[in-house]
């Protein structure tokens, strides 16, 4: 039994020097194969790379494999570097002009202050349109009508058809050079009749009316030429609105317009014309009743004198 127990004992002891000299010789062999690892270049690469892109540690470098798709064209043969560079100067020139729209939005200012950015985007676009690069490559043609969704062409539209929209061809010379000089004309009159409301603001409105009476009239009736003669935008419409609201509902002035003269006097003829037809039918019919009751009494006096003159 005892010699047994002493074997038992033994083969214990063997084992667990056995477990311990075969986990130092794992963890030697785990050691020794990471410094083979570090030794291989491709596997560092891939090693640092899920490094950067682990939850935990996020280095301030950028990634190894890029997202860009157009990176895996190399060059980007389909545009030349002379059509990229109409592309950028048409992008700067539309932020531009969209930048200069929006302060302009209320009150309505889009032909008077951004005329100048429009022609710049115009005049980009065209470029794009038309010109060709070297090799006589247009530049139509991958950037204008190179997809289905056409991006710039779309972009160019809707900037073309805000500025139809506002008429402003109507207050800027040909070549978007300046304001017309109908325009410019009807600003003034405008400031003026502004000025006047300023200066009487803050009095009796009674005094307003009475005072800026004729400059708005005289605004009024260069507003009335200018619609007539076709040669309203938006920017004319809008100050003209504003100017009557603050005329007639702010300030509760009323002006008598001369059109109203000739207005009332028709109204009035076609008030009075069933007077007029149903009096002189009446006194026409009374003239008849006489002419056809005076040949009766005339035959009957007729009558009675030769009576008398049988009887005598």
């Amino acid at each position: 039994m005892s010699l047994s127990k002493s074997s038992l004992s033994l083969l214990l002891f063997i084992l667990s020097i056995s477990t311990i000299a075969l986990s130092d010789g794992l963890n030697l062999t785990a050691s020794h194969s990471a410094d083979k690892l570090k030794q291989i270049p491709s596997l560092n690469r891939a090693a640092a790379a899920v490094e950067v892109n682990s939850p935990v540690f996020r280095p301030a470098v950028e990634p190894i494999f890029s997202l860009n798709l157009l990176s895996s064209f190399p060059g980007d043969l389909e545009i030349s570097d002379y059509c990229r560079e109409l592309l950028n100067i048409f992008g700067q020139r539309y932020v531009a002009y969209v930048s200069c729209l929006v302060p302009a939005a209320r009150p309505v200012t889009v032909c008077q202050k951004c005329f100048s950015a429009f022609g710049s985007l115009r005049g980009a676009y065209t470029n794009l349109s038309s010109e060709s690069g070297p090799g006589n490559v247009s530049c139509s043609e991958s950037l204008l009508r190179g997809d289905r969704l056409m991006v710039v062409n779309q972009l160019n539209s809707s900037m073309e058809e805000l500025w139809l929209n506002a008429a402003c061809d109507n207050c800027v010379t040909k070549g978007l050079q300046r304001l017309t000089d109908d325009t410019l004309y009807f600003m003034n009159t405008l400031n003026q009749t502004d000025d006047c409301f300023d200066k009487y603001r803050q009095g009796n409105h009674t005094e307003l009316c009475k005072n800026c009476k004729n400059t708005y009239q005289e605004l009024n009736e260069l507003y009335g030429r200018m619609e007539k003669n076709q040669t309203l935008c938006i920017d004319i419409e809008d100050s003209m609105n504003m100017t009557r609201r603050l005329w007639s509902k702010y300030y509760n002035c009323t002006v008598p317009r001369e059109e109203t003269v000739p207005v009332i006097a028709v109204s009035s003829f076609m008030l009075f014309l069933p007077i007029i037809f149903y009096l002189s039918s009446f006194l026409h019919s009374e003239q008849k009743k006489r002419k056809l009751i005076h040949p009766k009494r005339a035959k009957s006096y007729t009558s009675l004198m030769n009576i008398q003159d049988k009887l005598g």
